[in-house]
């Protein structure tokens, strides 16, 4: 639904993840080989990919200043179970964390958080607050503090609401 950038290094993934399913409509890409595959996903393993999914969108929307759209494993709980090494590049001795293997989708995950944490990005990946959309975005708005996932869509809609509330 967005039509901004993508978010920097591999939080790129962790967005693709989240909008992973349009709340609007309840299409779930998770729901077909096509969808889980650029996640290396499986049907057996698309219900962890979900509850993985919702515990970033939890986060992401906490990142927005906004509360948890509904219950969910705290991702902390989740990410502890990922795999992660230590590797220091020999050239310039700068470190990363990085999946133990690349295949697991909770690993991969697990490193573009620490990437993002790293790297001062983490917290501008955010979602979106309207309650039809909770897509996620990453604001890169000088004061930080986008609030929809698209101006011209969901931002809309919410100027809209609220001229029409003013007008009642």
């Amino acid at each position: 639904m967005s039509e901004r950038a993508a978010p920097p290094g591999r939080l790129a993934l962790v967005q693709a993840l989240v909008n992973t399913v349009d709340l609007e409509t309840g299409v779930d890409a998770l729901d077909t080989p096509e969808g889980r595959a650029p996640f290396g996903l499986t049907e057996d393993t698309a219900g962890s990919a979900r509850e993985l999914r919702e515990s970033l969108r939890a986060i992401l929307l906490a990142h927005a200043g906004h509360p948890p759209h509904r219950a969910v494993t705290p991702l902390g709980d989740l990410l502890a179970r990922a795999p992660l090494v230590v590797t220091v590049d020999p050239a310039d001795g700068s470190a990363a964390l990085a999946p133990v293997d690349e295949g697991p989708l909770l690993s991969r995950i697990a490193a573009a958080v620490a990437e993002g944490v790293t790297a001062g990005t983490w917290s501008r990946l955010k979602a979106c607050e309207a309650v039809t959309c909770h897509w996620a975005y990453y604001d890169r708005s000088p004061a930080g503090r986008g609030r929809w996932c698209s101006m011209q869509v969901c931002g809309a809609r919410a100027k809209m609401r609220r001229y029409r509330a003013k007008e009642a």
